[in-house]
């Protein structure tokens, strides 16, 4: 079963069709078709991008875990979390799955900890149910996990009807609302419009899933982790300042905890940034605050 959401990808065929010769002037036609219908589709963006953005802010809040009600959790503790993390974040990098997919896993596993009692030998089990909802709901449907692969991640310790369980457990308690704006998809909406380069791009999102191990971000908006975190990966390559002087609390007391945990990020995390794909941004971090 793969949940409803918006399209966010057409494929193209074009390599499987065989198109019959065309004359210059059928050529043309088409090329003139094809800048008014690109023109078209950006004059409609921009009609339209106040609306998406105040919806993202709206979902945002409405899809927002709440670390006080995560800390009445009788058996799990916050130093469990790192564990957690890591597990999620090698099983996404070894389903090649996308950024926004590891970001949507975490949302859910907080949203589901604010709202159920979670025991300690469920808490990967969780971990597990919310990667595969988050893969159905917006990763390619070749990508998704099979229960089998989840369950040999596990090493066998859960059944695969608890899988199965888990992943309605984790619907019913979220309502079914799975549009939650990830900080990728902010970060990806402010990076166009500043037209951002590769490498301010994947320090980010570096730092972004850094963030992800600490309970100082869980209930911090997107949008501001957003916003922060992109100011910070630009001085950390010397392309920016790092402080815009319309800040609010928000922004100053996450750049603060950013400052307190970017030391030590995981070295799952860091072995996936370290290579030149990824334009070795765990080293040029390691660099900045080595200086």
């Amino acid at each position: 079963m793969l949940y409803d959401k918006p399209p966010t990808r057409i494929q193209s065929h074009e390599n499987s069709l065989r198109l019959k010769p065309l004359d210059h002037y059928t050529v043309a036609a088409r090329q003139l078709q094809g800048k008014i219908t690109g023109e078209l589709s950006r004059l409609t963006a921009d009609e339209y991008l106040d609306d998406v953005i105040r919806h993202m802010h709206t979902m945002e809040e409405e899809t927002l875990p709440d670390t006080l009600l995560i800390d009445m959790q009788w058996e799990l503790e916050w130093s469990m979390r790192p564990y957690l993390i890591d597990f999620i974040v090698e099983a996404h990098n070894a389903l090649a799955l996308r950024a926004e997919t590891l970001f949507l896993t975490v949302n859910l596993v907080d949203r589901y900890c604010s709202r159920r009692v979670v025991y300690k030998q469920h808490y990967q089990l969780v971990g597990c149910a919310a990667l595969l909802i988050a893969a159905k709901y917006g990763d390619d449907k070749d990508r998704v996990p099979r229960i089998h692969e989840l369950r040999d991640m596990c090493c066998g310790f859960y059944d695969a009807e608890m899988f199965i369980q888990m992943e309605m457990h984790i619907l019913n308690a979220v309502s079914w609302v799975l549009g939650h704006p990830t900080v990728v998809s902010f970060l990806q909406l402010m990076e166009t419009e500043e037209a951002e380069g590769q490498e301010i791009e994947h320090m980010a999102v570096f730092i972004c899933e850094i963030t992800l191990y600490h309970r100082d971000f869980v209930s911090t908006k997107a949008s501001i982790k957003a916003r922060v975190i992109l100011a910070l990966a630009r001085a950390i390559l010397g392309t920016g300042r790092l402080i815009d002087g319309d800040w609010g609390r928000a922004e100053k007391e996450t750049l603060s905890a950013l400052f307190l945990h970017i030391h030590n990020p995981s070295s799952a995390v860091t072995r996936r940034y370290s290579g030149s794909d990824l334009s070795r941004v765990a080293q040029k971090l390691a660099n900045f605050l080595a200086g």
